[in-house]
């Protein structure tokens, strides 16, 4: 399938690709610092934000996708940027097609196997009841039985849609849950990408641990890793400019090498 794209600025590409239940606009911010030198070209991955929909979620659906996308836009190399799902996801297509990418980074995630963690997220969701609420803030009052974090609940809410027949999210969320399980899977291959690889991790997150570094080097034997103190999973949010200098860097001085 093709997946719904947002471009804007101009240079060399740069693919965006945001994590799990969100939209190409969680990553917006990076996009408007980085587009006075970049082409950006910001992802809604599969079943999410205006992307087509789809029963099954696996990585190699994903890579197959975002490869189709990016031959319906001409482009045969790009820089990649993902973070968490979508860092997942750059990491599957890069070692799925090496010669496609130019630099990667990625943003705390790792490509090993993770532990059920958003069991309260699905509980949330699942427990708006989109025919019967009239607002936001009733969807957020449903969503509290569940969630406590009034972060996590204002990022879900972007999802929830408005149209003339009612409320809707954006994302498919039976799909997402039926996956979920293979989404948490590290990507499997066989092939290492041995391009120039960022890491970027919150410090406070714990999606990235030293006992990740063998295998994050058995793929991207060219790694290398900074930290963003006093954030989070969510650092790209938290701390937008050190996030947006750390990536301007690494692909400045990585495009100087070429």
């Amino acid at each position: 399938m093709i997946l719904h794209t947002h471009s804007t600025g101009s240079g060399e590409p740069l693919v965006l690709i945001h994590g799990l239940f969100g939209s190409y606009e969680n990553l917006a911010g990076v996009a408007r610092a980085l587009s006075d030198q970049w082409q950006i070209i910001s992802i809604d991955l599969p079943n999410h934000g205006q992307s087509p929909h789809a029963e099954q979620m696996d990585y190699p659906g994903m890579v197959a996708d975002l490869a189709a996308t990016l031959d319906s836009l001409e482009l045969t190399k790009v820089a990649m940027l993902g973070h968490s799902l979508g860092g997942k996801l750059a990491m599957a297509f890069a070692l799925a097609y090496p010669e496609r990418v130019t630099k990667l980074i990625v943003a705390d995630i790792a490509p090993v196997n993770y532990p059920r963690s958003h069991q309260n997220v699905f509980a949330g969701l699942n427990a708006v009841k989109l025919t019967e609420i009239s607002s936001r803030g009733d969807a957020d009052k449903q969503l509290a039985e569940h969630i406590s974090e009034v972060g996590v609940r204002q990022f879900l809410l972007k999802s929830l849609h408005k149209s003339a027949e009612g409320f809707n999210w954006r994302f498919n969320l039976p799909a997402l849950e039926q996956s979920y399980d293979q989404l948490l899977k590290a990507p499997q291959s066989d092939s290492k990408y041995s391009g120039p690889v960022l890491f970027i991790k919150g410090a406070e997150s714990d999606y990235i641990l030293p006992q990740h570094r063998p295998q994050i080097l058995s793929y991207f034997p060219a790694a290398e890793a900074k930290i963003i103190n006093g954030t989070g999973h969510w650092l790209h949010a938290e701390k937008p400019a050190a996030f947006a200098r750390l990536v301007r860097d690494f692909l400045l001085s990585q495009h100087t090498k070429k």
